[in-house]
């Protein structure tokens, strides 16, 4: 039986991949020769760090880097047109803020996806993807093997856009357990303890995930104490001064992208600040205030317990024991506590992963790197005509914006751009996979 062939096969759809879908649909409905997708998505519904969206966080971006306005400002798919459909449009303008709450931004996304569905199979795990050669040998489509419940389904394509996402990471040797957790199940695991009485938490890390999940946890459980533990004197406000915030710039990314190596590194030296573990000055100044309030009072919950790293945690059948090693000193004291929460951030699986034996064809550089044109497109062996797209994993060629909201709604009109260009284009230039 012949498999259809798509233009793109989106594995993942997260807001990546979901920006990616309305690109499309505006593209087909621009009257352009209509690029065909289908995007295969593991949850069972689209879903955005819903293990932290509490209720009061809010996005560290402007709601004008949402899915579409960077590249297309007058969409009806933009955060505006989201406002408006809900009835809140008057209300969020007199509220004077860029920064909406993490939950409403992710109920603009379920809103979104919604409007694209048809494109998009959810409850779908990718189990292969397969080479499809011609008769010159060449590796012209790639047939993607997933697993609905019981049925099994083969979409052939001639594009792959990876959307994976980050992977949540716990420190070295340590396993979730019903005690130990990941903030990303900071809201699913809650109710395990609600109700229970719960003496201390430790939660470990100097990120903004962190910093609230001390500020959600000490407002929780008004009777536990909660004990952060980070490596720095204090938690390190982020950057998010003006002319800093150019890093977030579509410009950046050709200045970045052609940049020497030794000036990309500076460059996420510099302004790593602007993202990784720091924390928004309000809530650092709120914090602060809480565990001053509770000094005045004689009735301290909060510990800031800095210069200190957690060098073990152990699992025990009423909760856990974290071993804290003082940096300066060496000293390690032991805390027993009901939960240790591990804000120890997600790192970037290889996108290659889950390609197979196609993963051979794509380029890496010296440090075992994905290898990327400026379209994010991988460098392959010119046997693969596939085009292998990644949302994500180009941080070491594209800058800090890679996995980032930032830029997702440019980036995503560079990839339809590319693979539109290069669908007329039957001959590309591919660059040589090297080692």
């Amino acid at each position: 039986m012949s498999v259809p062939e798509l233009d793109v096969v989106g594995i993942g759809f997260g807001p990546s991949n979901l920006a990616l879908a309305i690109a499309v649909s505006e593209h087909n409905g621009a009257g352009g020769a209509p690029v065909t997708t289908r995007f295969l998505e593991r949850q069972a519904s689209f879903g955005w760090h819903r293990g932290m969206l509490l209720d009061d966080a809010t996005m560290q971006v402007s709601f004008l880097k949402d899915l579409v306005t960077l590249r297309n400002p007058t969409s009806e798919f933009s955060f505006l047109r989201y406002l408006h459909t809900r009835g809140r449009l008057i209300d969020f303008i007199n509220h004077k803020n860029l920064f909406p709450l993490r939950a409403e931004f992710h109920d603009y996304f379920m809103w979104a996806a919604e409007q694209v569905a048809d494109q998009a199979t959810y409850d779908a795990e990718v189990l292969s993807v397969t080479a499809v050669e011609d008769g010159r040998g060449e590796i012209s489509a790639v047939d993607v093997v997933s697993r609905q419940g019981g049925r099994i389904a083969t979409h052939r394509a001639r594009n792959i856009v990876i959307g994976t996402g980050l992977r949540p990471r716990l420190p070295e040797g340590v396993t979730a357990s019903e005690h130990i957790w990941h903030t990303s199940d900071l809201l699913h695991n809650l109710p395990r303890v609600r109700g229970t009485a719960p003496r201390r938490f430790v939660v470990v890390g100097a990120g903004q995930s962190a910093a609230e999940a001390v500020a959600t946890l000490h407002t929780a459980f008004p009777e536990a104490e909660v004990c952060a533990v980070f490596s720095r004197y204090g938690y390190s406000p982020a950057d998010d001064s003006s002319f800093a915030n150019r890093i977030f710039d579509p410009q950046a990314v050709d200045e970045f992208y052609n940049a020497p190596e030794n000036v990309k590194r500076q460059l996420m030296d510099y302004h790593g600040n602007t993202n990784y573990s720091v924390v928004d000055i309000d809530l650092i100044d709120d914090l602060y205030r809480r565990a001053y309030q509770e000094k005045v009072l004689g009735r301290e919950r909060l510990r800031m317990i800095n210069m200190s790293r957690m060098v073990q945690v152990t699992d025990t059948p009423g909760g856990a024991v974290a071993s804290v090693q003082s940096l300066v000193t060496g000293e390690v004291t032991t805390i027993e506590a009901d939960v240790v929460v591990c804000a120890t951030g997600y790192h970037q699986a290889d996108p290659y992963a889950v390609l197979g034996d196609v993963a051979d064809l794509c380029g890496r550089d010296e440090q075992g790197r994905p290898r990327v044109e400026r379209d994010y497109r991988a460098a392959t062996d010119p046997r693969l005509r596939v085009g292998v797209y990644l949302q994500g994993g180009t941080e070491h060629t594209h800058g800090i914006t890679s996995a980032l909201l930032s830029n997702t709604a440019i980036r995503v009109g560079e990839i339809v751009d590319s693979v539109v260009t290069r669908r007329s284009a039957p001959t590309p230039a591919h660059v040589p996979v090297g080692v």
